[in-house]
């Protein structure tokens, strides 16, 4: 029964999260970056020196960096790895370069998401600000497209449930602590131990509101990134002789036709799907997060928002798709996930799985943290502020669900959510692109010259 109710799903996921997703996330951020003038080529000086400029304020406000280390936190989690290592196995190597082109055209995207999250957030009566797709919906579309404000926090409800994140530690956990004390990896209650102990660490920074997580962000972000690039360089030095071939594949692959232009297009398909899990350039979240940013001027938050792609599908997941293709084995038909990676880690580096499972461990813990003020927020808009805090405990409770469903669930469940916040989140920002040109140009302008003219 599992099993046929796992291939339902899989089957629905394919579907939506096939042409229709790779239509709307990659035809609809390439017609936006078009529109704004390539707004990611031309300013990303710009963005940088925004990084340096930004400071939290009172009332739960966080700082534009802050902001974009919890949204970072966010997006650098199960999808990096074992998101890339999934990319690998479906699509091979010419999936990764399709994650290239995601993450570039996302840009765009979060910079519409960045500039429209500050410009039509709401305020409590407290004076504390929060907003996202929900209430740029509601605030700056026609009344008739209401339902889309609601269909998008009900789908967020669900697809910030960090399904892939429970799921692939638990997995690399108990792979681990199997290869070191020798017992059986399929140990379903050995997972949900894990889980229970997830959803402990998790609670007590959930709890602390959205100046908690913002903090812990920042410190765990540069920390696991660092840590992380520092691993890969190892594995770059010490097989730097099959780096070229490793490059070589990827544009390779990518463009090849040996299986015709079918075959091509899935696997571009498959690397534009992979990385809308990984950067959420498209799907709403990060609106949310930026929605809280002590910033008032909506151009400064968007090209700090545009900064994440960047980080996460351009720097973070080459470097994991170069250890895998370096030191590990794709060819297996089977969706391994982190195993993948791990065993690549392993064979480059001395005790590597147990370093990258720290790593890892890090990456699923950030991204529990800002997922879980995601789901809130979602829930706090269709359910009202008294019930949304009933949605808090059974989204802390699901990560020990999810910690013990099969593999091939997760992804479909996490694929098909993403893809239901995603069409209406683009739609919004389609719809609302002449606002943030408007926006652009207005902060962009060249200021008057003042003429002084000497008194006689």
């Amino acid at each position: 029964m599992v099993d046929k109710l796992t291939d339902i799903l899989t089957s629905i996921a394919d579907f939506v999260c096939g042409y229709p997703l790779f239509i709307v996330l990659i035809g609809g951020g390439i017609f936006l970056m078009a529109y704004s003038g390539a707004v990611p080529l031309r300013r990303m000086g710009a963005a940088l020196r925004e990084l340096r400029r930004s400071k939290s304020g009172d009332n739960d406000q966080i700082s534009s960096a802050q902001a974009l280390a919890s949204v970072v936190a966010a997006t650098i989690g199960m999808g990096n790895i074992a998101g890339v290592a999934i990319a690998l196995v479906m699509g091979g190597p010419g999936a990764i370069f399709w994650m290239w082109v995601s993450a570039l055209v996302g840009m765009s995207t979060k910079y519409h998401e960045g500039v429209l999250a500050i410009k039509y957030r709401h305020f409590d009566r407290q004076g504390r600000p929060f907003g996202g797709p929900m209430w740029i919906i509601r605030k700056a579309l026609p009344r008739r497209f209401r339902h889309l404000a609601t269909g998008f926090a009900v789908a967020g409800m669900m697809g910030t449930l960090c399904i892939m994140n429970a799921n692939q530690l638990a997995e690399a956990s108990v792979s681990a602590m199997a290869s070191a004390w020798a017992f059986d990896s399929d140990s379903i209650w050995l997972r949900g131990v894990i889980g229970l102990v997830m959803a402990s660490l998790v609670w007590i920074v959930v709890i602390g509101g959205v100046k908690r997580l913002a903090n812990v962000a920042s410190v765990m972000v540069p920390f696991m990134v660092g840590t992380y690039f520092f691993m890969v360089v190892y594995i770059i030095a010490t097989h730097i002789d099959n780096v070229p071939e490793a490059f070589a594949s990827i544009f390779r692959e990518a463009f090849s036709l040996r299986a015709g232009w079918g075959a091509l297009i899935g696997v571009a398909i498959i690397g534009a799907r992979r990385a809308a899990l990984v950067n959420d350039a498209g799907v709403g979240t990060a609106s949310i997060m930026h929605s809280t940013s002590a910033n008032r001027e909506p151009v400064r938050e968007g090209l700090v928002a545009m900064l994440g792609p960047a980080i996460d599908s351009g720097f973070v997941c080459t470097l994991t798709a170069l250890a895998i293709l370096l030191c590990g084995d794709i060819s297996s038909p089977d969706l391994k996930g982190l195993d993948i990676a791990m065993n690549a880690f392993a064979g480059a580096i001395p005790g590597g799985n147990y370093l990258l499972l720290a790593v890892v461990t890090c990456f699923a813990m950030s991204s529990m943290f800002s997922y879980s003020f995601y789901g809130s927020r979602c829930a706090r808009y269709a359910l009202g502020e008294r019930k949304s805090r009933w949605y808090t405990r059974f989204w802390i409770a699901s990560l020990v669900i999810f910690a013990m469903v099969p593999l091939k669930a997760a992804v479909g469940l996490c694929d098909l959510f993403y893809a239901l916040m995603a069409f209406p989140t683009m739609f919004t920002l389609i719809m609302l692109r002449r606002q943030v040109k408007e926006e652009t140009d207005r902060y962009f302008a060249p200021q008057p010259k003042i003429a002084i003219t000497a008194t006689q």
